[in-house]
């Protein structure tokens, strides 16, 4: 096998990676719409179920046919940003300067990786 077989079939092979890769980013796409609509629809029952059962006194425990259901109460807590560590920050240290400057020490000592990715773009 020549040199210029080989460039062929690996070029081949890198044009069929790209028709998979696009074929799964395709069917991950739809899969994550499906998801995206299932957690609505799953979000806006179990507000429903639960306000029944607390407007009728209703137990917090409902038999299912391979379990069963409990109610309860649980803590949401909002995400950790800088905008939120600023503000804390700010209650607790009077010098904005240090605030700013213990803020901006944070943004510039992340943890940064760099990963080879592929981007698509959708043409309407």
């Amino acid at each position: 096998m020549n040199e210029q077989q080989i460039v062929s079939q690996d070029k081949e092979q890198f044009i069929q990676n790209i028709k998979k890769w696009v074929l799964l980013d395709s069917q991950l796409k739809i899969v994550n719409e499906k998801t995206k609509k299932m957690r609505e629809m799953k979000h806006d029952l179990t507000k429903q179920i639960c306000d029944y059962s607390n407007n009728h006194k209703i137990n917090n425990k409902i038999t299912i046919t391979d379990g069963e259901l409990r109610i309860t109460e649980k803590k949401e807590y909002s995400p950790l940003t800088f905008t939120y560590l600023e503000e804390c920050l700010q209650k607790i240290i009077s010098e904005q300067e240090q605030v700013d400057f213990i803020v901006k020490y944070l943004k510039d000592n992340r943890q940064i990786t760099t990963v080879p990715d592929i981007r698509r773009t959708f043409s309407n």
